[in-house]
């Protein structure tokens, strides 16, 4: 009993390299496009925390800017209080 013997051809075809080479320049122009996406959302993200940042500080100087004017609107709410002192 003979079994039967597999041959595997090695012959390729133009049209097969040519769509392996396509699909290779499809994957590193997507690689390309995503790395070019990754920087872009980089820096969206790092002016975002820039900005933030930068409002942070001025909601903290109103903050003092509040209080301060809030103990000066006190000071003037008890010096016109009418003394009871007779």
């Amino acid at each position: 009993m003979t079994s039967p013997h597999w041959q595997f051809e090695r012959k390729v075809n133009l049209s097969v390299l040519v769509q392996l080479f396509t699909l290779a320049g499809l994957i590193v122009g997507g690689w390309v496009n995503l790395q070019r996406q990754l920087d872009l959302v980089a820096y969206d993200v790092k002016v975002l925390l820039d900005n933030q940042e930068q409002i942070t500080a001025r909601l903290e100087n109103l903050h003092e800017k509040t209080l301060s004017q809030e103990y000066r609107l006190r000071a003037v709410e008890t010096d016109k209080r009418p003394s009871s002192s007779f």
